[in-house]
């Protein structure tokens, strides 16, 4: 449980702020994100190299102008060991062929690209500054730069949107030679522009029978074009699931850098300031860089471990689980509930084939619909 497996750089610049997002970002300058970085290379520099995985996110991480960006990737080599899973975040108006060879140059396995749609009026909906064709071309230089795993992210469920017109997007996206594509229902998280348009009544949510109907076609359509769904918003065609999240989601022991970035160690979690001026104020005074934190007690730690990893195809294993929490899935429970949920077709029991014991407990089709109520149940 001690081994910290991933590392999470979190570059928090953007062009422009999305209206739906509600991670923490601000608006691009060159000068902070040169002070910024310089203040990322001397935290590496006071860690171990031991992650297996690597992960860049934002913020949109590849604005950053190519020599600030040739530093910080040089700044990781350290921790590239053979093996290593390491992605970063892209979005298509901030990508060119000289910023993907020098992806590759540096030991880069992994591009995740902010595609959201291939229909203009919904990236505009959205708030996205790239257009459609702007998408194809990222995805196209990815594959021509010698990229083979390739991630797109989509949001499905946007006022006015059809189950044809999303599958249309599902066509569009599975007809490239890609390995992974993370489908997402969008959500109106408070204090976002969008969660404000909404309560103002200027833009109306689309209907959760519909946005279910739409998830079902997700899964039913993906499939068929060889993507397995490994957990409830991702896809990939085998072998190319993504080894950062999926350590996540078995609640590994990971460390975040930057602000707003989340570690989760030794059963502490905790949380950095969400401010890139005070963070780089406060790391070169020496003051704590930390906001939150809170240890966890081990019951506490199996609960979240259960919340977490129901949301994985194989779901919970119950061998796996005793031997990674020594708690048995009925003692974080409370009575009665795993059969509540297996009663509303949430869960179901995984079986031993020769002697019919049951072994485990997975989500149903609905379940992975109702993620969250079956996730929320362990917590």
């Amino acid at each position: 449980m001690d081994t910290i497996k991933g590392l999470y750089i979190h570059v928090p610049f953007c062009r422009q702020k999305c209206l739906y997002c509600d991670f923490y970002s601000v608006s691009y300058d060159k000068e902070t994100a040169g002070l910024y970085v310089d203040v990322i290379l001397r935290q590496l520099n006071e860690l171990d190299p031991d992650f297996s995985t690597i992960y860049i996110g934002g913020g949109t991480p590849a604005i950053l102008d190519t020599g600030t960006l040739d530093k910080l990737l040089s700044g990781l080599k350290k921790f590239l060991r053979q093996g290593v899973e390491f992605t970063i975040e892209t979005n298509p108006e901030s990508l060119d062929e000289e910023k993907l060879r020098m992806f590759i140059d540096k030991g880069v396995s992994r591009v995740s690209i902010g595609v959201q749609s291939f229909d203009d009026k919904k990236l505009k909906t959205l708030g996205r500054v790239h257009d459609s064709s702007q998408a194809i071309k990222a995805i196209g230089l990815s594959k021509k730069s010698g990229f083979e795993n390739i991630s797109i992210d989509m949001i499905s469920g946007v006022s006015g949107e059809t189950v044809d017109a999303w599958k249309r997007e599902l066509e569009k996206a599975a007809g490239f030679d890609i390995k992974h594509i993370s489908c997402y229902s969008l959500s109106y998280e408070k204090d976002t522009p969008l969660f404000r348009m909404k309560e103002k009544k200027e833009i109306v949510p689309l209907d959760e029978e519909i946005a279910a109907e739409m998830y079902a076609c997700t899964a039913d359509y993906l499939s068929k074009k060889g993507f397995e769904r490994y957990e409830v918003s991702n896809f990939a065609k085998q072998g190319f699931e993504c080894r950062h999240n999926l350590d996540y989601w078995d609640n590994d022991p990971y460390a975040g850098i930057g602000p707003s970035a989340v570690s989760y160690i030794r059963g502490e979690r905790s949380a950095n300031i969400g401010d890139v001026y005070e963070y780089i104020d406060r790391y070169e005074k020496g003051v704590t860089l930390v906001s939150y934190a809170e240890k966890l007690s081990d019951i506490k730690m199996a609960k979240e471990t259960a919340g977490l990893k129901i949301r994985v195809r194989e779901g919970i294993d119950y061998d796996w689980f005793r031997k990674k929490t020594s708690f048995d899935i009925e003692d974080i429970t409370e009575k009665g509930v795993l059969e509540e949920l297996r009663k509303d077709d949430l869960i179901e029991y995984k079986r031993d084939m020769s002697t019919g014991e049951i072994t485990g407990i997975k989500l149903t089709e609905k379940g992975f619909l109702f993620s969250d109520t079956a996730s929320s149940s362990f917590l």
